[in-house]
């Protein structure tokens, strides 16, 4: 058995096993999906090992780049022990200046930008030429996810590809046409969120 028929065997065996292990799987129509806008407010959150960057304009003494450590926070000049982790950046942002402006600085201008995320994770296993785990991205979509694996397999059916969610406790199932989103202009493509997982199951001959 060759190396990529034992990690399509071994991925596939991974995801029979989280499908028979959830009794709370619903099956759902992609397109008629509704976000909870919380998660989206979750995906964009700082987390352990981000990296980011955060400027005072005219302040090089308040400027700098931080790792989100395990704490989840930061000491920041003037400020102190400033929690970042669960933040996004522009929550962040407005948190810095707003203590800055409480007796430091008039009228601060500050920004925070996010120079690597670590802490989320994406993952894309099946019939793709890389599985694994990829770091999320703002606003990554389903395409984005399969090109970062390094695309489809010969073997891959690849309008079958399947994205297992976990929201509220609930799992849900969707179907996801990938090679249609990609080859035909209104259909929609399918945004990702942290802790998902993609896999792209072999056609049937």
């Amino acid at each position: 058995m060759n190396r990529s028929r034992a990690i399509s065997n071994l991925t596939s065996l991974v995801w029979i096993c989280m499908m028979v292990s959830c009794v709370t799987t619903n099956i759902a129509d992609y397109q008629n999906t509704e976000f909870d806008r919380s998660a989206l407010v979750d995906a964009a959150a700082l987390g352990t090992g981000d990296i980011i960057e955060i400027r005072v304009h005219k302040h090089a003494d308040l400027s700098g780049v931080y790792e989100v450590p395990p704490t989840g926070d930061i000491d920041f000049p003037y400020i102190g022990k400033l929690i970042v982790a669960g933040k996004t950046s522009s929550m962040l942002q407005n948190t810095i200046r707003t203590q800055l402006a409480n007796g430091f600085y008039v009228n601060p201008t500050v920004t925070v930008n996010v120079k690597e995320r670590r802490s989320k994770k994406v993952f894309v296993l099946g019939q793709v030429k890389k599985p694994g785990a990829f770091v999320f991205e703002d606003n990554m979509t389903i395409v984005q996810a399969i090109v970062l694996a390094g695309g489809f397999t010969s073997l891959a059916s690849r309008n079958s590809t399947k994205v297992r969610r976990v929201e509220n406790g609930t799992e849900t199932q969707m179907n996801i046409p990938v090679e249609q989103i990609i080859t035909e202009k209104n259909t929609k493509n399918f945004q990702l969120i942290p802790g998902d997982i993609v896999y792209v199951p072999e056609a049937v001959l």
